[in-house]
């Protein structure tokens, strides 16, 4: 049983993964035995990263580009394959930028959306070239639980995590008869640095408290069993699923 979430021998590439989400994810799939390619744009962070993934004994390399410039990712890949194979590939790069709608900028739109989803869209098409090649590849999105609901001020933000969830839909349809399974992970409310303001602010997470059968926020520890699994042997037969992390708060009304 435990040989088919091993990922010994296979190599990930995980996007947005110099903190939070992202880095959880990537040392998850690490303790699982991949070895880990990192992104972000901030190149001291993200080298401070690998530097502590590397001292916990895993195999992991940096790169640095902007998840939004199709030819910097199209070029990068190729530097990667040319060494090894990404096998698994964790589009976890995002944004949130709140604000009334009636007043939303209409460049933090496209910022936020070429961000949020456009990105998914480059790397993904960049990757999937040499994985329908072996005709085999994970992919891996990173949604929301807003991919299916709202919030105040978030507007922009549940449309991009909607486009995730269809995408995720349209890349398993087209790549899964060549071979290729691509699924979406929806993380709950988790604490991380993006949701920093909403952690701190007393009403709201009394209100998710309460609102989240499991009665509390997720830890960011939390995610890695998704991640192995969807990465892995384990989840063969699934494609185009969205698989919510989210303490039950989807469940109840």
């Amino acid at each position: 049983m435990q040989k088919l979430f091993d990922l010994t021998g296979k190599q990930a590439l995980v996007t947005g993964s110099s903190k939070g989400i992202g880095y959880a994810i990537a040392e998850g799939l690490a303790e699982a035995g991949a070895s880990i390619v990192l992104n972000a744009r901030n190149e001291d962070r993200l080298i401070e990263a690998r530097d502590q993934l590397i001292a916990k004994g895993f195999v992991v390399t940096a790169r640095v580009f902007d998840v939004t410039q199709p030819e910097a990712i199209k070029q990068t890949v190729e530097e990667i394959e040319a060494v090894a194979p990404i096998d698994i590939l964790v589009n976890n790069a995002g944004m949130q930028l709140r604000g009334a709608l009636e007043d939303y900028d209409t460049d933090d739109w496209r910022k936020l959306m070429d961000t949020n989803i456009n990105s998914i869209f480059y790397v993904s098409q960049a990757v999937s070239k040499y994985m329908l090649t072996r005709s085999a590849g994970k992919i891996i999105n990173i949604g929301s639980v807003n991919s299916q609901t709202g919030r105040p001020t978030i507007a922009p933000y549940v449309a991009s995590k909607g486009a995730v969830m269809n995408l995720t839909k349209g890349m398993a349809i087209d790549w899964g008869p060549k071979g290729l399974q691509v699924n979406a992970i929806g993380p709950g409310y988790f604490k991380t640095e993006l949701n920093q303001a909403l952690v701190d602010n007393v009403d709201f997470s009394d209100w998710l408290i309460n609102r989240t059968p499991a009665g509390r926020w997720g830890d960011l520890e939390e995610l890695k069993g998704a991640a192995i699994f969807l990465a892995s042997q384990a989840s063969s037969f699934m494609n185009g699923h969205m698989l919510y992390v989210d303490g039950g708060i989807l469940a109840q009304l």
